[in-house]
């Protein structure tokens, strides 16, 4: 599923750069929707890194909806990185609005009423 190992030394954190070898992976159809991860402890092994980091990146794409945490320490994919890039916008929307006094649900409200 990963091609390589991860560099130590770019400026860009571990964690991120292993959220970003899995996410270019689901992008390129190696893992789909639906489809289980291999364990936190094998993808380490893979990238030559901590399972902690792993388990940092696995956290971050879930955040993003690109992954689901399932009962029983399984992790599948849930979506593709369009889907979680269309995610982030809108959870900055709803932090955005927020900040300026709007509920959660009012935003969803001019939201759906947007057209």
């Amino acid at each position: 599923m990963l091609r390589g190992k991860v560099d130590p030394s770019e400026l860009t954190p571990l964690y991120l750069q292993v959220a970003a070898e899995i996410r270019r992976a689901i992008a390129e159809g190696e893992a789909a929707p639906g489809e289980r991860l291999p364990l936190a402890k094998d993808l380490a092994g893979v990238l030559g890194v901590n399972t902690n980091t792993v388990l940092r990146a696995l956290h971050a794409l879930r955040d993003e909806g690109l992954l689901e945490f399932r009962r029983g320490r399984r992790i599948t994919v849930a979506g593709t990185p369009e889907r979680g890039a269309v995610l982030n916008r809108v959870n900055e929307l709803i932090r955005f609005g927020r900040a300026h006094g709007y509920r959660r649900e009012e935003i969803i409200d001019m939201i759906e009423s947007a057209r």
